[in-house]
């Protein structure tokens, strides 16, 4: 039976900075540009970066270091995967970059492709197993490949998010259990494989293979870090774990004193804090948040700590949306105070805001000002000349002043 220390109650706004805190959110951003160096330690911090091949504002993995650091070079986050390979490509939430130190605790996950992999990654391996072996083959033999460079072509199967042509599909098998791994993108954002003892550091190739029950564990107090304070499904979302083993992992974390029961004003279930969580004053973030951000991403986490009800409308039909295509919340102190919709053209120069929605009763000035002016940072630092605002949404008028 695990034993639970008393159980602690906390307010709901020093949850939120708790919260904030531990995703490098709660203070205002450095003084000079982010260099590898600070992106390396907010990669280690975050643990997991989504990748998402939305490219309506950003590549998505770019935009949680902006929201965090601020104007930073693309290609110094880049050189963390390639060459530096302080990060490596995974599923962990989605698809992610991870650091690499937590490569051997997914093992047993690649290890699991069977129960974990989906689709035409599992039908090629049962089908046609002959050909995924001779694709790992070829890539020993010959070195890094692209599935563009197979020459297949993409089953025409309209409305599919998989729709992979089998050479793919075996790359992406090879790539789920370990095998391959991507040793850099190209620049349309295509995987290069690689075998992975040929690119990961040889410290970590060579490093055991903890037992799966070790390994759960320690994803889950890794996510414990990155979260601050969080329900047992905010932990086990965070890498997506199974759920009777994020169950085990933190009845025994909680046991060992790594993990604190804490009741949270307004939340209707037991949370689990991090024992070294900060636990701040006050908030001076001001940032964009990418939809695929770590704060975000889990809806429900997002309306118990915000009170805001956020859903992402890409996949909705246009005339349904109630805000717009690629909504990014907008975080002021600490709360998130406004959403828009945005999108770069980047053919003529401007970062267009095609709906700006504030969350107060009436709009408020403030947060027009506040907004007016991290939009035209991320414009400049997308390499866009102008911020142009169309005329939908309740804080559309106050953001056109401010930005005019």
């Amino acid at each position: 039976m695990h034993r639970l220390p008393p159980v602690d109650r906390i307010p709901a706004p020093l949850a939120r900075r708790i919260a904030l805190a531990a995703q490098g959110l709660a203070g205002a951003r450095p003084p000079v540009a982010a260099g590898t160096r600070q992106l390396r330690t907010l990669v280690e911090r975050l643990a997991v970066v989504q990748i998402d091949s939305v490219n309506v504002v950003s590549r998505s993995h770019y935009l949680p270091a902006f929201s965090r650091l601020g104007p930073y070079r693309h290609a110094d986050l880049d050189r963390l995967h390639h060459p530096r390979h302080d990060v490596f490509e995974f599923w962990a939430h989605e698809a992610s970059y991870l650091p690499v130190r937590l490569q051997p605790f997914l093992r047993w996950r690649m290890a699991a492709a069977e129960q974990h992999a989906w689709g035409s990654m599992l039908r090629v391996q049962r089908e046609r197993p002959d050909y995924v072996a001779a694709l790992l083959e070829r890539v020993r033999d010959a070195g890094p490949l692209k599935a563009s460079e197979l020459g297949e072509q993409r089953p025409s199967t309209p409305g599919q998010m998989w729709n992979w042509h089998p050479g793919k599909a075996a790359l992406e098998y090879l790539f789920y259990v370990g095998a391959l791994t991507a040793r850099s993108r190209t620049a349309g954002f295509e995987r290069v494989y690689d075998l992975t003892e040929r690119v990961l550091p040889p410290a970590v190739v060579a490093a055991p293979t903890p037992a799966r029950p070790d390994a759960v564990r320690e994803l889950v107090r890794t996510a414990s870090r990155a979260l601050g304070v969080a329900t047992e499904m905010d932990l086990r979302d965070y890498f997506r774990l199974p759920v009777a083993d994020a169950r085990t992992a933190v009845a025994e974390l909680a046991e060992a004193g790594q993990l604190l029961p804490v009741e949270v004003e307004g939340w209707d279930r037991l949370a689990w804090l991090d024992p070294a969580a900060r636990r701040p004053r006050g908030a001076r973030a001001r940032a964009l948040l990418s939809p695929f951000d770590s704060l975000v991403w889990e809806r429900p986490r997002v309306e118990r700590l915000f009170g805001f009800r956020y859903r992402l409308e890409i996949y909705t039909p246009a005339a349904q949306r109630v805000h717009g295509y690629y909504v990014l919340p907008f975080l002021l102190g600490d709360r998130l105070v406004a959403r828009v919709d945005l999108k770069a053209d980047r053919q003529a120069g401007v970062l267009r805001v095609q709906s700006a929605h504030g969350e107060a009763p009436q709009p408020d000035p403030e947060v027009a000002t506040e907004l007016a002016a991290e939009l035209e940072l991320l414009a400049g630092w997308l390499g866009l000349s102008a911020v142009q605002v169309a005329d939908r949404g309740d804080l559309a008028p106050l953001l056109t002043a401010a930005v005019g």
